[in-house]
């Protein structure tokens, strides 16, 4: 076991507050803290590095693991890139548009949608989220790079049919209220946090996560060393080691407090 670190952090609900739609300031300072203590510090998010143009703002940190573990960028180099091929994925736009639903295309550069109509209020909310980072194409017409895709669903949509028909070797991971996470077997951000690790050559022990929801579920099973935020989805439950406070009431540094990685001696 290393004295140095390597801690992993959700976005949404983790860092940054869905309340306030802000990092509080007490986060910012223990992750800088953490830093000049000779620990690492990484985002582990399920947007794709094509989306995190508006949120890299929000603090200091060594890397970047993107798109449920498809892309892994640290200290400025790229280490992973799992790109998804044109067949499939012009395929799986058209099973979507033809079942009704909206889907969603992410990777390292633009972001595209392949629905017009966009009547899924969600939807609208994340063509306005994804600012310029996103543009409408046919699902024939999509020839860029392609991490993953999420699907949202309602009851005008043929879910069934969808998901009857969708690829074998796509994991769906079911976020609730019809919004669904896709992402090419074998990639989550746990088998992105290995990369990590191996690069610096640390271990699991090593390792800090930390997370509020659905989509973290694959690094909490894999991490001993697993931080609960005060407000959360339950299935996590089972495997946090550390519950802290809601975001707002500054949970992160009150988890790294309590947890010594705020102080020279780990």
């Amino acid at each position: 076991m290393s004295k140095r670190k390597a801690l992993f952090f959700d976005i949404d609900g983790t860092l940054l507050s869905e309340v306030t739609k802000t990092v509080p300031e007490s986060a910012k300072k223990a992750l800088s803290l953490a830093r000049s203590l000779g620990h690492l510090v990484f985002i582990n998010t399920g947007r794709s590095y094509g989306e995190i143009g508006q949120v890299r703002h929000i603090a200091e940190v060594d890397g970047w693991l993107c798109g449920c573990g498809t892309y892994v960028e640290s200290e400025g180099k790229t280490l992973l890139n799992r790109l998804m091929s044109v067949q499939q994925v012009q395929r799986i736009a058209r099973l979507a548009v033809d079942c009704d639903a909206d889907i969603f295309l992410e990777g390292p550069g633009v972001c595209y949608y392949c629905s017009q109509s966009g009547r899924m209020p969600f939807g609208q909310q994340l063509r306005k989220n994804f600012g310029n980072t996103i543009e409408w194409l046919d699902p024939e017409a999509v020839c860029g790079e392609i991490n993953k895709f999420c699907i949202l669903t309602d009851s005008q949509s043929d879910r069934a049919g969808l998901f009857r028909d969708l690829d074998l070797d796509i994991a769906v991971i079911d976020r609730g209220e019809g919004f669904y996470e896709c992402v090419p077997e074998g990639f989550t951000k746990a088998t992105a946090i290995d990369v990590v690790l191996e690069t610096y050559g640390l271990t699991l022990e090593d390792a800090y996560v930390f997370g509020d929801s659905t989509n973290d579920i694959a690094m909490f099973e894999h991490v001993p060393n697993a931080v609960l935020m005060g407000k959360h989805s339950p299935e996590l439950e089972p495997y946090a080691s550390f519950l802290t406070k809601n975001v707002e009431q500054d949970g992160i540094w009150y988890a790294m407090e309590k947890l010594g990685l705020l102080s020279e001696e780990v």
